[in-house]
């Protein structure tokens, strides 16, 4: 079944970058029927944020020094 394609809002970009993959998958199923190009976007979206924010953590979590071998444990 074939779906007349129409624009939607540049604002569907704003889920997946307040929800991430999750945004991102729920404007794709929004928007696949009537603007798919947005909706793949905005799926690209919520992954390349997901994947920003791993490697932000990752970052972060390395230069505390609280988190070496042992972070003060007495056992």
């Amino acid at each position: 079944m074939t779906y007349p394609e129409r624009q939607r809002s540049n604002l569907w970009f704003l889920l997946p970058i307040f929800f991430g993959i999750i945004g991102g998958i729920i404007a794709y199923f929004i928007l696949r029927k009537d603007d798919p190009k947005k909706a793949k976007n905005c799926l690209y979206v919520g992954i390349a944020l997901m994947i920003a924010g791993l490697v932000f953590n990752a970052i972060i979590a390395s230069l505390i020094p609280e988190f070496g071998p042992g972070f003060r444990v007495n056992v």
